[in-house]
């Protein structure tokens, strides 16, 4: 792979505790329920079957998301989706209200266990599985306690044990350790599929990772799994002729898959992968399961991702409801599971989203126009919102409502985000029945053009203090009248700091321009000086947000400075460019 993962993860290895206080702690030993069901893969190579009490079982699954407290609102929708299965990450004294809601409700889960490092390329938790006894020690007690506890509950289909870690290791280990890690972690999963079914002999153990690849490490490693698991996207079609020209003798279950993920699609002018339209989406979803299902006789199934309600940058990639509103996946799911669609009311579909002008080149706090055509099978009246995502300026997968007048005819007047940099744009047309249709782009937000020369471009620059090192240090003073979009001066950890600029001989000065990083100043002053030493102030802000602070001003001085006395964050002030303009 050659792109971080970004999709959404319940990855905490125990669920949320919370629970306990309601009593949802069942302890080691205690059967939830007396009724268990006998799971078991039977037949063989090449016409392999999952039965449930001796009857035929097709996994037609979702990842599940919601909170385990909301699992009595939920459950019954995926029912009606002809979802028969769930998959999670975590198994803990916190999952019996899942395991209840799901069996009230006809629904089995595949309850996980993590183990480190799990969840692909990106993710944390280097562990040595060639010499960490203790963390092993702690799993082989750890998960066994679980099975133990809950192997007679209706609602359990089968264990299983990691999640993409066998591709995790590459982030922690290279080279010849890396192999040896693999199979030092293959080992180790084989080790707790052992002890699982000493515990449990009624349910399968499997073990998931991200890609085939990871295969050859189980089949020389873990002869005790019953079957394999993989989480596949884009490539979930090719998984049936890696297993046939890999000489499998094992069935599998496909643990993830939907439509392509960020780390499988081109990327725009901008440089963002460009995010499927919701169309294309569902049909991901409908390919996948008819490849699936196409493998007969050796893929038993699969558990689709993703079953969740976040709403946020993974959320809007792969949710199936993201803040509960359904989309075309829902849809494309439900129907590919054998649910009748024909009497559902479905989502807007957007065809197109324009943004006007050039995406490159958006002037921050200034007007947006973007041009949106969507229609609503169902012939429901279309509202739209839109939201932005500092995703690829800052990792923060959080969607932020940006101010917005519906002009009508799918025209849309958005104020541009005030903060430089790549933004992503969401626009989500509703219909008021619970359904959304939603389409991204991305937009260069840039510093406003002032009119004037900046006299202060390439001055001599001065500072109380700069970071020397660290990220892109040195960030030094000179770094922010450099005329550089991705060079910045960031001062100490500390109250207060200014940063002067020398502009070689008194000038006068209309506007100001400052460009904050992310960290930005609370309150400051802007002053000028004739001798660096006596300073008069000829703008004061006490409301500072970040983003790009543009000023009328009426100076005359050598020197120029902006002093700041309160940081809006805890790290040091940092400015991309100070702009003093005549």
């Amino acid at each position: 792979m050659t792109r971080t993962r970004t999709a959404p993860r319940r990855i905490a290895a125990p669920l949320t505790a919370g629970l306990l206080a309601a009593g949802a702690l069942a302890l080691p030993g205690q059967q939830a329920h007396a009724a268990g069901s006998v799971v078991k893969v039977t037949g063989a190579q090449g016409d392999w079957r999952l039965t449930v009490d001796g009857q035929p079982y097709q996994i037609k699954g979702l990842t599940w998301g919601p909170a385990i407290a909301d699992a009595g609102r939920y459950m019954p929708d995926l029912k009606s989706m002809g979802v028969n299965t769930i998959r999670t990450w975590g198994t803990d004294a916190t999952s019996k209200p899942l395991f209840d809601s799901a069996a009230a409700n006809g629904v089995k889960v595949i309850a996980g266990f993590w183990l480190q490092p799990g969840g692909g390329p990106g993710s944390g938790g280097c562990v040595n599985y060639r010499t960490d006894t203790a963390y092993k020690d702690q799993m082989l007690a750890e998960f066994p306690k679980w099975v133990a506890t809950y192997k007679d509950h209706p609602g359990v289909l089968m264990w299983n044990v990691g999640n993409e870690s066998v591709l995790g290791l590459q982030n922690c280990y290279s080279g010849d350790e890396l192999e040896r890690q693999r199979d030092a972690y293959t080992t180790f999963v084989n080790d707790i599929a052992k002890k699982i079914h000493g515990v449990d002999p009624d349910h399968p153990v499997t073990s998931t990772d991200a890609w085939t690849g990871a295969w050859p490490y189980y089949r020389k490693n873990a002869p005790d799994l019953d079957l394999y698991a993989v989480n596949s996207y884009n490539a979930v079609c090719d998984i049936k002729a890696t297993w046939e020209q890999g000489g499998y003798t094992k069935p599998y279950i496909v643990t993830e898959t939907g439509p392509a993920g960020e780390w499988e699609v081109p990327d725009d002018a901008n440089g963002v992968p460009q995010e499927p339209t919701d169309q294309a989406k569902a049909e991901g979803y409908t390919k996948a399961w008819n490849c699936v299902t196409g493998h007969k006789g050796v893929a038993l199934g699969a558990t689709m991702f993703h079953y969740g309600i976040e709403d946020d940058f993974g959320g809007v990639w792969f949710n199936l409801l993201p803040a509960g509103q359904k989309r075309l996946s829902y849809y494309a799911v439900k129907k590919a599971y054998g649910a009748d669609t024909s009497r559902d009311n479905t989502p807007p579909v957007i065809s197109s989203l324009a943004v006007d002008g050039d995406p490159a080149k958006v002037e921050a706090g200034r007007d947006l126009n973007l041009t949106v055509k969507a229609t609503d099978p169902d012939g429901d009246a279309i509202s739209y919102q839109v939201l932005g995502s500092t995703m690829y300026l800052d990792k923060d997968k959080g969607l932020i409502p940006l101010p917005t007048t519906d002009l009508g005819g799918g025209r849309l007047k958005v104020t541009a985000p005030d903060r430089p940099g790549v933004w992503k744009v969401y626009v989500k047309a509703t219909d008021g029945k619970g359904n959304v249709g939603i389409e991204t782009r991305s937009v260069r937000v840039v510093p406003p053009a002032v009119n004037g020369t900046n006299v202060a471009l390439g001055k001599t620059a001065t500072a109380s203090s700069y970071q020397t090192g660290s990220g892109d240090c040195p960030c030094t003073p000179a770094n922010a009248v450099d005329g550089k979009a991705d060079t910045r001066w960031a001062a100490d950890w500390s109250d207060p700091q200014w940063l002067q600029v020398d502009l070689g001989a008194s000038t006068p000065f209309t506007h100001v321009q400052l460009v904050w990083e992310a960290a930005y100043a609370k309150a400051y002053t802007i002053q000028t000086s004739d001798d660096g030493q006596n300073w008069r102030t000829v703008r004061e802000v006490t409301d500072g947000n970040g983003g790009v602070d543009d000023f009328d001003v009426s100076g005359t001085g050598r020197y120029v400075r902006v002093h700041g006395t309160a940081r809006g964050t805890g790290y040091g002030y940092s400015l991309y460019e100070f702009g003093v303009y005549r």
